[in-house]
């Protein structure tokens, strides 16, 4: 669990900082389109400092990996793994956006998301349940 937490701190980190620093240019590597108004890119900057909300607390909950409150995370980064891949994935399916980063990212979020499945059902000796 700790391994876990601590890549996702660090990855969500720099996503975070990216869309929250730059969000249209991320917005383009994602979705191949820049936004197009200040309002896009202010909400795209909230959801930034969400995402370093959440690389924080994972950063910090990895000293602890075995509390309640890790598995709780654990189950939260779930759902927002899988959020994540749905959103983009509607975002290309529905919509026919795509930018160079786009699959990729789909692609970690549900590797990301399948890694927070399989520690939730791994016990002490590291055996699935």
């Amino acid at each position: 669990m700790k391994t876990l937490l601590t890549v996702t701190a660090i990855i969500e980190a720099g996503a975070g900082l990216a869309l929250a620093g730059v969000p249209s240019q991320t917005a383009s590597f994602l979705l191949g389109a820049p936004l197009d108004s200040t309002a896009a890119a202010g909400l795209a900057r909230v959801g930034g400092a969400a995402i370093l909300a959440l690389a924080i607390i994972c950063w910090l909950a990895r000293r602890d990996p075995h509390s309640p409150v890790a598995r709780g995370l654990i189950v939260a980064m779930l759902f927002y793994n899988f959020a994540v891949a749905g959103v983009l994935t509607l975002a290309s399916l529905g919509d026919g956006r795509y930018g160079a980063l786009l699959w990729p990212a789909v692609t970690f979020h549900v590797a990301m998301g399948g890694w927070c499945v399989a520690t939730l059902y791994r016990n002490e000796n590291g055996v699935l349940r």
